[in-house]
């Protein structure tokens, strides 16, 4: 399968040029070809059934990473429970317990970096079923372990798998989807990530009273991470990906044509084979003007085209986490609480209840991603992120006596999060990346995505014995404003765009 690969700078433009407008024109020197954005010739034909198993399936990862969140909260009250946690070694130190709650993240952390070196041998698909197998062997492991090491070790594994399915899923959503309903499909899994949250709240809510009640908690994700593997071992591979293999000379470009096209009639759910070889032939002339047959240096991921979708990508995922999501949410129970929710006594209702609002902004988010754009989502969403974030200052400052604006930031601040960076992050860095080191270029961004968790999670109580959590909440409402700004500049609008075409005069 393919080797290690780069996309060489095609035209020397600053990256510092506003929302890196392209300079069409310098571009076409020497090209005669015909541009690939033409109108409304580009879009594609498509059955919307048959794009739903191409969708469904890799964001059975997402679903999967959510109900981790989801179901670890009630697994770790159980777990310290004498009475109901089923096992000798239930007085676990808080380091232990810190161990339980992060060891998929830092299997996630661990999985990203290996996705970097494995995710352009094996593909998207087969990334996806390797993902699934992981899923598999981590439930199952972290549900029936005898003992706290083999639980962690499990912890680790299920992790490795969320680091490996929040890097292929992406790719193989928009490198399988049709361009008009792409924005909306890779939307979905974000949609998936907090459908997965709330049944792990609920599942935690069902068990947390059974004896060894965790190990149904973590047992329940092994039939859908078996679905998972199966649904993607029937699924085709990528098309695009089946190109690049055969421009770097591992395969017969005839033969590998034909099965791209069938491919592609399968995928869109139509026998349109003039359509789906045209498809294939803007591709190829693509693929064409860069250089496939050499292997990439690791530094060529930092230049031309590749540098540019890195700011962009890295950026989007940093700000992502940087701007508190974490911390808000290790509040909630909290601010609930202070305004008199009577359900906020309960901390799986109150994850509930939270649960349902990102399930609805994100499912809003999913409605309009593909008529409104990414920009404005962003836009709107961040600056509502500032916002909140700098209510919830006041409130720890000032109006400590009004926990009622507490509650109103805290709903804002989760509702703006699923409209903007929650959906909007993962879109972007699924469509930004050229297509020749798209599976390394994404593998660093979700591996800062899940660093910069990890650093925010970590950073938080202390930063907030030393200044204060009004003072740090006002922080990160300073960095909302600082990401705004780079939004503004930097990220451009891909609403539309065939991957090749957000390649060609975006980057």
């Amino acid at each position: 399968m393919p080797a290690r690969i780069s996309d060489p700078e095609q035209a020397k433009v600053s990256i510092f040029s506003r929302v890196f407008k392209q300079d069409v024109t310098k571009m076409a020197a020497g090209n005669t070809r015909e541009p690939l954005i033409n109108g409304g010739n580009s879009k594609e034909s498509y059955s919307l059934r048959a794009a739903i198993l191409p969708f469904l399936f890799p964001a059975l990862g997402g679903l999967l990473y959510g109900y981790d969140i989801g179901a670890t909260s009630g697994a770790t009250i159980c777990l310290e429970s004498p009475t109901l946690s089923g096992t000798t070694w239930y007085n676990l130190s808080s380091l232990q317990i810190g161990l339980v709650v992060s060891g998929s993240l830092y299997g996630a952390l661990l999985g990203s970096t290996l996705a970097f070196a494995i995710a352009d041998f094996l593909g998207r698909r087969r990334e996806l079923i390797l993902s699934a197998i992981l899923y598999l062997i981590g439930a199952l492991l972290t549900a029936l372990t005898p003992n706290f090491l083999l639980m962690v070790l499990g912890r680790f594994v299920y992790g490795a798998g969320i680091g490996l399915a929040m890097h292929a899923a992406p790719m193989y959503i928009a490198e399988t989807s049709p361009s008009q309903i792409r924005g909306t499909l890779i939307s979905l899994k974000e949609f998936f990530i907090v459908i997965g949250m709330l049944f792990g709240f609920i599942s935690s809510t069902v068990y947390v009273d059974l004896v060894s009640g965790w190990r149904y908690m973590y047992a329940s994700s092994a039939p859908v991470s078996l679905i998972m593997g199966i649904g993607m071992w029937w699924l085709p591979p990528s098309p695009r990906w089946l190109l690049l293999c055969t421009m770097e000379g591992k395969g017969n470009i005839s033969v590998t044509r034909e099965v791209v096209i069938s491919c592609l009639c399968r995928l869109r759910g139509c026998a349109n084979y003039d359509a789906a070889s045209m498809q294939v032939d803007s591709i190829l002339q693509e693929l064409s003007n860069v250089d496939t047959e050499t292997q990439a240096t690791f530094w060529e991921i930092f230049q031309g085209k590749c540098l540019k979708a890195l700011i962009i990508g890295v950026g989007l995922l940093f700000f992502q986490q940087v701007t508190g999501q974490p911390s808000v949410l290790y509040y909630a129970a909290t601010i609930l609480q202070s305004a008199g929710f009577s359900a906020a006594s309960d901390a799986t209702r109150v994850s509930i209840l939270l649960g349902t609002l990102k399930l609805a902004t994100t499912g809003i988010a999913v409605v309009v991603v593909d008529k409104l754009g990414r920009r404005p989502l962003l836009i709107g969403g961040v600056s509502g992120i500032a916002i909140s974030l700098f209510l919830l200052s006041s409130y720890y400052i000032v109006f400590t006596q009004l926990p009622v604006i507490a509650v109103i930031a805290l709903l804002l601040y989760v509702g703006c999060y699923q409209l903007s960076f929650g959906p909007i992050g993962w879109l972007m860095i699924s469509e930004i990346f050229p297509l020749r080191l798209r599976g390394r270029g994404l593998s660093i961004a979700v591996l800062v995505n899940f660093a910069s968790n990890a650093l925010v999670t970590f950073a938080f109580s202390p930063l907030q014995v030393v200044v204060g959590t009004g003072i740090l909440f006002a922080g990160f409402g300073v960095i909302s404003l600082i990401s705004l700004v780079f939004i503004i500049f930097f990220i451009p609008e891909t609403k539309g765009l065939t991957l090749e075409e957000i390649e060609t005069k975006v980057l």
